[in-house]
């Protein structure tokens, strides 16, 4: 699908398209979501995966539209070596060609967390050093974006739209609508493996410092930042349209 900038400025053209393409997916199956997210972006559009606790079905899924999508993973430094392990069979296995590992830059993490402690004292600064900053600068490249959040996690991700306006780009969050179940039903029905750490209680998996267990009944990410306001790690904050977090100066 091709688009034309020439009569609106960019962040109402945006707006334009993702409310459009929203109103046109809103009841859409993922995969249905995935296949119009290609055919409006093309190579213009990127996979964000924690490789986490419910990750499987998404990769799976764009797995069967595009193998060669670009798949971005936040390698923070942190991350379970669980995790780590997983991305790399889980990728292997569905056959993505194209899992880019996302760091933070050294001269970053030397000026701002040198002792890797600031985890510590500020989460919102270890969290925009780690993954928003290294997000931001790889997806300068796409005009559109796919994440893995549902509904169903709770808190600001409850009012969770399939198709968004983030910045100057078009963010699509394809499994939006679907439950727990759904996402197990699919897992099941196409063999796709659990998180290693999902068994030890971990139904929401970030970095290491930063998640605990959950006890039953509670909400899927209460061990993200337990103990805590924070929910969200940043990169899903909303921006003006245009603004992009701070890649020169850093923090």
């Amino acid at each position: 699908m091709a688009y034309d900038l020439s009569e609106r400025s960019p962040a109402e053209f945006t707006g334009a398209l993702a409310a459009r393409l929203d109103a046109e997916l809103r009841h859409a199956h993922p995969r249905t979501v995935l296949e119009a997210a290609v055919e409006t972006f093309g190579d213009k559009l990127a996979l964000v995966s924690s490789f986490g606790a419910e990750s499987a079905v998404l990769l799976d899924l764009v797995s069967k539209v595009k193998k060669d999508m670009p798949v971005l993973f936040l390698d923070t430094g942190m991350q379970f070596g669980q995790t780590l392990d997983y991305r790399k069979m889980l990728a292997a296995r569905l056959g993505l060609t194209d899992v880019r590992d996302l760091r933070p830059h050294y001269q970053d993490l030397a000026t701002a967390d040198p002792e890797a402690k600031l985890w510590q004292t500020d989460t919102d600064a270890c969290c925009e050093i780690r993954k928003v900053i290294p997000l931001d600068r790889a997806l300068a490249e796409f005009d559109g974006w796919i994440t893995g959040r549902k509904r169903f996690q709770g808190g600001s991700r409850m009012a969770l739209p399939v198709v968004e306006q983030a910045g100057l780009q078009v963010k699509f969050n394809p499994l939006a609508n679907w439950t727990k179940a759904d996402l197990d039903a699919y897992a099941a029905e196409n063999d796709l493996p659990a998180h290693p750490l999902v068994a030890q209680g971990f139904p929401s998996i970030g970095c290491w410092p930063c998640t605990q267990p959950v006890e039953a009944g509670e909400d899927t990410r209460a061990g993200r930042w337990a103990g805590s306001q924070k929910s969200e790690c940043g990169i899903h904050l909303a921006r003006a349209p245009g603004a992009v977090a701070n890649v020169g100066g850093d923090i």
